[in-house]
């Protein structure tokens, strides 16, 4: 945000004491046609030609400078986009710009010039609703071949039609010898199946020599219709399952945690606090199974280190997975959180289960050095990664960072703590940040996060063992059959492993979801790459790329 874009003290704080209810509708005027109440915030519906300057006030003027997620929809009469819009240093204060558009010709007015993280947004809401976005700086698929018939989230798409992907589709946008400024370039691929892509992930590179001219991330390879799916599953029993297929590194229940905190808002269920700590406590290792994962593979990325941190970060890891199998009964896809709590107490002996996870407390101060010794203290990792992949905090903020992405860059945020849920707001614990801006930065981050889930595990610990056997009620008594009431709304969002992994639903009124929006963290954080890449090496964007701890299946889902 720039001096002239930065609200004026008393604007930012009349709508910090008036939230964002009438303030923000007295702020936006006549803009505003309608107004409608989603159980997270107010919403605001505009015409759609007047997205870019009603998100620009919210922005400017209200400091509504985070943009969290976008969703569009069809209905029978309308077309709708619905950005979600928050403040980074209080997510609590948070509002909803809604915006139908026309069933004949859905057409509306693009973000992008606002937020540059509605870029990518918008082009899913095309590819997959059908909406069109004007001064839209790139309005084309971005999960499915530009051949593709139809939009599969629209009312009347055949998905029983057939589909051809022709060869141009993959063919070099640099045939031809195109010169740029006089000097040679290249088009460099790299993936789907490269190992440095994390996954199928296909990274258009155009190089001038060794230097990283441009580059295009190109994603929907492992697109799973997930959110489809959800649509299909009851809420009670059938869409808990999925979550943990969107994040395989191990935050799994991070992921339920997502799922059940914008369903037991939408049902209004109250889970007891004896199973808000389990949740705690099994969130926070799966935490540490995911940053495990991201810290060895970061080293096998920039310095080619797999003998020593790779095989130390996985073995630290398999003693996670241990205790978090005791737990759930799985070593990955968890399927333990419930709608009102967890599936089942902690294992018997509890003493034997306590014994274990303590012993791998004492032991991880330890191993965290010995990642330091091996990782941040390693000269030529340091080399790698120390000025390279920069991102700067109003660049990460536009592009909608979270996680340790944002807060390598400075931006202290985080959901746990600014918008509490589950027991951390009655723990002690501190929000790991570092102020680097670079690759090294997020690295740091992350190896602190350990340290912190740590703490958060153990004080979990001392209140379970505490906890008297006659009120350890594990779950609330939920209807067997949830139907919330018919077009409530509501989006909720959890500090994930990866950053803030939030959910829109809204309800028909029938025990399915009739839309299921899922806003993965790595969607954002990997849109961001461009911006790290450009004019660095190679190598550079390799560390860059590692640095994010990108998950595919939550960027296609």
């Amino acid at each position: 945000m720039t001096s002239e874009q930065t609200p004026s003290a008393g604007t930012r704080e009349v709508v910090a004491e008036h939230g964002t209810g009438e303030t923000l509708a007295d702020l936006l005027g006549d803009r505003v046609v309608d107004r409608e109440e989603h159980l997270n915030a107010e919403a605001f519906v505009v015409r759609a030609d007047e997205v870019q300057e009603t998100l620009r006030t919210l922005r400017d003027e209200a400091d509504l400078d985070h943009l969290s997620c976008v969703t569009a929809q069809e209905y029978e009469d309308r077309y709708e986009t619905i950005y979600h819009v928050k403040d980074y240093d209080d997510p609590t204060r948070e509002a909803s710009v809604v915006v139908p558009t026309a069933k004949r010709d859905p057409r509306s007015e693009s973000a992008a010039p606002v937020f540059r993280t509605a870029a990518w947004h918008e082009r899913e809401a095309y590819d997959l609703v059908g909406i069109e976005y004007e001064d839209h700086p790139d309005l084309r698929r971005i999960l499915l071949p530009e051949s593709w018939q139809g939009h599969p989230l629209s009312l009347d798409y055949d998905g029983e039609g057939s589909q051809i992907v022709t060869f141009r589709e993959n063919a070099n946008p640099l045939e031809g010898d195109r010169r740029v400024d006089g000097t040679d370039t290249m088009l460099l691929n790299i993936g789907p199946h490269h190992p440095a892509t994390h996954g199928v992930l296909h990274l258009e590179v155009t190089l001038d020599g060794e230097i990283v001219a441009d580059v295009e991330p190109d994603i929907g390879y492992i697109h799973r219709c997930e959110e489809q799916m959800c649509q299909s599953g009851t809420y009670r029993h059938q869409i808990m399952p999925y979550p943990d297929r969107w994040d395989w590194g191990g935050a799994g229940l991070l992921n339920e945690w997502a799922y059940a905190r914008t369903a037991e808002a939408l049902a209004d269920i109250e889970v007891p606090e004896y199973a808000q700590v389990i949740r705690t406590m099994s969130a926070e290792l799966s935490r540490i199974l995911s940053h495990m994962l991201a810290v060895g593979a970061y080293a096998l990325d920039v310095i080619g280190d797999f003998t020593a941190t790779f095989m130390y970060a996985i073995t630290e890891r398999e003693k996670v997975q241990n205790i978090v199998e005791e737990l759930t009964g799985q070593r990955l896809m968890f399927n333990y959180f419930r709608l009102g709590g967890v599936a089942w107490d902690l294992p018997e002996p509890r003493a034997a289960f306590f014994e274990t996870v303590r012993d791998f407390l004492e032991e991880l101060p330890g191993r965290i050095e010995e990642f330091h010794d091996l990782l941040s203290g390693n000269e030529i990792l340091q080399l790698r990664t120390v000025d390279t992949g920069r991102l700067d905090p109003e660049t990460a903020k536009s592009y909608g960072c979270t996680g340790p992405v944002a807060r390598g860059s400075g931006i202290d945020y985080d959901i746990r703590r600014d918008d509490p849920y589950g027991y951390y707001d009655r723990l002690d614990w501190d929000v790991a940040v570092e102020d680097g801006c670079d690759n090294y930065a997020r690295l740091l981050v992350r190896l602190r996060e350990v340290e912190e889930s740590a703490r958060i595990i153990d004080q979990c610990l001392d209140l379970l063992e505490d906890w008297p056997e006659d009120d350890r009620e594990i779950q609330a008594n939920v209807p067997r059959t949830l139907k919330p009431d018919p077009d409530t709304e509501v989006y909720r969002a959890v500090e994930a492993a990866k950053g803030e992994l939030g959910i829109y639903i809204r309800s028909d009124g029938t025990d399915t979801p009739a839309r299921f929006k899922i806003r993965g963290p790595s969607f954002s954080n990997l849109q961001a790459l461009p911006e790290m890449a450009e004019g660095e090496f190679v190598p550079d964007l390799i560390a860059s790329l590692g640095s994010l701890d990108t998950i595919m299946g939550e960027v296609d889902r």
